[in-house]
């Protein structure tokens, strides 16, 4: 933050608000004293397949989603509660309030425990419905409403910068703060992603396909998550693919390092990958790397390379895994054809957003033309404007998209690709059943 306010020749005394946004679902356990008991377990983590398990057997599935409009996967932070209260006994003796991570940047800041909708909605403790915390699903997992943090609506003020949170920051005490939200709501606030029929893709370490709208709409069996937007009074869904920027880093990681510790850059090996034809020909990448969410729900899951021959180069094996990672986030459109939710416009985020060639290969994937805001920082982005509106200088972030986003380009499919890669996710498609069978025969 003082980085910041230098960068831009500011002093504290000139932020109007504080926005807030990070990733998701994470437990951040704290003492009596706001102490840090453990470091925490955060969303990708999913050692707590059990809890989820036995909370879907103790509950049902139906009456889980009925509560959160969820199903239990290991990936939301009840589970991550839960697996503490299991395997840590003496750890748990000391938690007294669990925070989402951005929360407890908040905390540190202003010494308030607060949360907003949209965070909270991905801790499977939330009412998505009705907006508040569940007592239901307090009872069932036998916590005290005590443990969590009051929930806000994403542009709410719900705290001031304290005097210690000031010296530590540069900010100026008593600056108001507010909510914010969790990365994929706050992303989809700075891509203007707030109104039915507007549908984001975002590639970051994970993938998500998000559609704002204005009802819980659910999958009746929780393939696709529902969560409150970030805008009072809406909703939306989300379809998540856990390892999809991921892939290319753990491919460049493993596989590209040279004796000197470096690796290749992202750049050579797209333009490696921009050399083969669409379809990669006939290689298949399955991205399930960390298990996967949307639409197996399978902690399980793994990923697999799949037809591989003599004549295929390393550009072959980038390509078929841009391919994959796009045709894991087809399977969330897939969905929502299903569930009657509306598609006019797809806006790009994240890191895969800046290559070219895999936005082209997402536009030819979708069969749907794309868009690219100007704001590439789409959280950080949606958090100040949910800011802004806190200050006051926009009544809604309705007005503050209308205002801030602009679109700045625009990416159509290719018929020729658009043919063939339909093909090749179909084929896709067909992967993952076989590698579970071979992986899991029971």
């Amino acid at each position: 933050m003082r980085k910041a306010l230098g960068d831009a020749k500011l002093t504290g005394k000139d932020i109007a608000c504080v926005g807030f946004s990070g990733q998701m679902h994470g437990a951040v356990l704290l003492d009596e004293k706001g102490n840090i008991v453990r470091p925490a377990l955060i969303w990708c983590d999913v050692r707590t397949e059990k809890q989820g398990h036995d909370l879907t057997k103790a509950l049902g599935l139906q009456r889980l989603i009925q509560l959160t409009c969820n199903p239990a996967l290991p990936n939301f932070t009840l589970t991550k509660i839960l697996w503490v209260r299991e395997n840590e006994p003496e750890n748990w003796k000391r938690v007294r309030y669990l925070l989402l991570p951005k929360d407890y940047v908040r905390f540190c800041l202003t010494g308030e425990r607060a949360t907003d909708m949209a965070d909270a909605s991905g801790t499977l403790l939330l009412d998505v419905s009705h907006r508040r915390w569940s007592s239901e699903m307090l009872d069932a997992a036998a916590l005290d409403e005590s443990l969590l943090p009051t929930a806000y609506e994403s542009p709410d003020v719900c705290a001031k910068v304290s005097a210690e949170g000031a010296a530590a920051s540069g900010l100026a005490a008593g600056t108001p703060v507010v909510a914010g939200a969790g990365d994929q709501a706050a992303g989809a606030v700075g891509m203007g992603i707030v109104s039915p029929g507007t549908v984001s893709a975002t590639i970051g370490t994970s993938g998500v396909v998000f559609a704002a709208t204005d009802r819980p709409a659910l999958d009746s069996r929780g393939r696709v998550h529902t969560f409150c937007h970030a805008i009072p009074g809406r909703w939306h869904v989300m379809g998540v693919t856990q390892a999809a920027g991921l892939s290319l880093r753990w491919f460049r990681d493993t596989f590209t390092g040279r004796s000197n510790g470096t690796a290749a850059s992202y750049d050579q090996l797209t333009a490696e990958a921009g050399k083969i034809p669409p379809g990669s020909d006939g290689l298949l990448w399955t991205p399930y790397l960390m298990g996967e969410r949307t639409p197996h729900l399978d902690g399980s899951a793994r990923g697999a390379l799949v037809g591989l021959t003599a004549s295929h180069t390393r550009g072959h094996i980038v390509r078929a895994i841009l391919e994959g990672v796009a045709f894991s986030l087809r399977d969330t459109f897939t969905l929502f054809q299903e569930m009657n939710v509306p598609v006019n416009s797809v806006r790009l985020g994240g890191g895969g957003a800046r290559s070219p060639l895999w936005r082209q290969i997402q536009a030819d994937v979708y069969g749907h033309s794309v868009e690219i805001v100007e704001a590439e920082e789409g959280a950080a982005y949606g958090a100040a404007l949910l800011a802004a509106v806190g200050a006051g200088i926009w009544p809604s972030a309705d007005a503050a998209c209308a205002a801030a986003v602009r679109v700045a380009s625009r990416i159509e499919p290719q018929p020729a690709a658009v043919a063939i890669l339909k093909a090749s996710y179909a084929a896709f498609r067909r992967v993952y059943p076989a590698t579970r069978q071979i992986l899991n025969p029971s």
